[in-house]
């Protein structure tokens, strides 16, 4: 097999969950340039249809899915039109997370958004039951028939902060606190580590590979002192670019990666060395 071969994904059928955000509309498009047949799953509709129109105009074979990886019954239904339009489920992407939210009554009370001391429980039992819960329904449906089939390929999205305490400092902007990561950003992504090599070691002697990518910091018109005080603690200088997951994305997919399993690919521009 020559390595044009190993990364092609032609036949392939594959689920991006949170497919219309902003790293999971890049890893739908990388995925259908493979070859791939791509489910764009997400919690709006309107925007997985937006994407997955996108990629068929483009000449690609795609269809959007409305998703609620909390509910176990959408998972199951998200599988089942999977199977029932490609007929197969090879590649499972599982992006969809929540991201840190602004807390109006933190800030009334004078405390910067995101402070460990007054974070409200319900937004913290909300990301638990989208970031781990929701990971834990999708994977339990879409893993079925890769089961049945002897194959598969699990890609769970951690980050940096799964892996490394948030740095507070960064969130700083002329001498002023304005935010904190919030405590469960890096919990539940410390938790999609687990995740991943639970599943790894579960499917032992299977054909059936579970990995996960770690992305660092990835530019979306963030303001010049957030931007600036990231990239000083990266060693090549600079948030990433929207599109450079996607070669290791596309890596962990394939067959390119046949040896590989219950591993975590970083593409952080060197936060996690220094």
């Amino acid at each position: 097999m020559t390595i044009q071969e190993k990364f092609d994904l032609t036949g392939k059928t594959a689920i991006v969950t949170g497919g219309s955000g902003l790293l999971g509309a890049e890893f739908s498009r990388t995925l259908a340039e493979a070859g791939a047949n791509v489910v764009v799953a997400d919690i709006n509709k309107d925007d997985a249809e937006k994407t997955a129109t996108t990629l068929t105009q483009a000449g690609f074979p795609a269809v959007s899915f409305g998703l609620d990886v909390t509910s176990q019954e959408s998972c199951l239904e998200l599988v089942s039109t999977t199977l029932n339009t490609f007929s197969s489920l090879d590649i499972l992407v599982n992006s969809a997370a929540l991201d840190p939210k602004f807390d109006a009554s933190a800030a009334e009370k004078g405390i910067a958004p995101g402070a460990f001391e007054d974070y409200p429980l319900d937004q913290w039992n909300d990301a638990l039951n989208v970031n781990l819960t929701g990971m834990f329904l999708v994977t339990q449906a879409c893993v079925k028939p890769m089961v049945e089939a002897g194959k598969g390929s699990i890609i769970n999205i951690c980050s940096t902060y799964g892996l490394n305490g948030p740095d507070q400092r960064i969130y700083l902007k002329d001498g002023k606190r304005v935010a904190f990561k919030p405590v469960y950003y890096t919990t539940t992504k410390a938790g999609v580590m687990g995740f991943t090599k639970y599943l790894a070691a579960y499917y032992a002697e299977t054909d059936i590979r579970v990995n996960a990518l770690t992305p660092g910091g990835v530019y979306n018109d963030h303001d010049e002192t957030f931007t600036k005080n990231y990239s000083a603690k990266t060693i090549m200088g600079r948030m990433a670019k929207l599109d450079e997951m996607n070669g290791a994305l596309l890596y962990l997919a394939s067959e390119a990666s046949s040896y590989m399993t219950g591993s975590n690919v970083v593409v952080d521009g060197g936060w996690t060395a220094w």
